[in-house]
């Protein structure tokens, strides 16, 4: 027995089971077509057996970085012809790659950790593949985005990922003040370097809401810490957090806007500008549905006659 209570036999089994896939995968010939594979974004375990046998297959692998990931192929001894696609060369490589895709060739495209295209290269790519008439499959897998949202505790009904915020404070405040009506969770990533900074300008910005900031995912050290944006902005500065960050946010809280507040505001505008354009402006700045602000409007107009 092992130290968990399961027979060894059991876990000899699982080994055996997932062997025996990987090996009827690598017994099919690997049609012709780009192939999009997820890897992983710290632990090289997390890799599915499909994109394994594709990467083992695969007549080249485009790589964001090959010295990178070398190391994944390395260590499931996997010896295939790789070459670098990334934001510097993407232009210069991708008329290449459509020749070997017209050639008949399975071309793998991989990034540095994680899905490829989300925040790396290569969608003008796909884009090209695909008007082209040549076969794109995707193989899902990790992503940190996902891993942060499945482990911050906070809603993903809906959420946007928005990727990196401008490095400079000004630009980094509007890009919030756009996103701050989103109703949905948002996911962020973001250097070390700026987290203490980002996180002050989302409390800021986006107010008290509950938040969570996951580093490391899959490694060592992982660590997911949940907070106020305030409260994270201070934790920040005081310890300055190593490693790959994942930043992710609340949805805005529910705010309740009673119909007194509504009323206040459409006297002050009534006579000074139209119904309809008093009815409009209260309507954007509370946030309320505009019938109900019309109907009011309605009401304290009657009222005045």
């Amino acid at each position: 027995m092992t130290q968990k209570g399961q027979p060894r036999e059991s876990q000899a089994g699982v080994a055996e089971r997932a062997a025996a896939a990987v090996r009827e995968l690598l017994v099919q010939p690997l049609p012709g077509g780009l192939y999009v594979v997820a890897t992983p974004i710290g632990n090289l375990a997390d890799i599915t057996l499909r994109a394994l046998a594709v990467l083992a297959q695969a007549d080249v692998i485009y790589c964001e970085d090959t010295r990178h990931s070398r190391i994944l192929l390395a260590h499931y001894a996997m010896a295939r012809p790789t070459r670098p696609y990334h934001e510097h060369n993407a232009a210069h490589e991708r008329p290449r790659v459509l020749a070997e895709l017209a050639a008949g060739k399975s071309v793998a495209l991989i990034s540095d950790a994680g899905t490829p295209l989300i925040c790396d290269p290569g969608y003008k790519l796909v884009r090209a593949a695909a008007a082209a008439g040549f076969p794109v499959t995707a193989l899902p897998g990790p992503s940190a985005a996902l891993a942060a949202l499945a482990s911050a505790g906070l809603a993903t009904d809906a959420f946007l990922f928005a990727g990196f915020l401008p490095p400079r404070r000004n630009a980094r405040q509007a890009r919030l003040q756009e996103l701050k009506a989103v109703p949905a969770s948002l996911v962020f990533f973001e250097a070390p370097s700026r987290l203490a900074d980002s996180l002050g300008d989302i409390a800021a910005v986006l107010g008290d809401r509950a938040a969570a900031v996951a580093r490391e995912l899959t490694k060592m050290h992982e660590e997911v810490r949940r907070a106020s944006p305030a409260e994270l902005a201070r934790w920040a500065g005081e310890v300055t957090p190593k490693g790959e960050m994942v930043i992710v946010v609340g949805p805005p809280l529910a705010v309740v806007v009673a119909d007194a507040q509504i009323a206040e505001r459409l006297a002050a505008l009534i006579g000074a500008i139209s119904l309809s354009d008093a009815v409009r402006t209260v309507a954007h700045e509370l946030g309320v549905p505009r019938k109900r602000v019309y109907d009011l409007a309605l009401g304290l107009q009657s009222q005045r006659e």
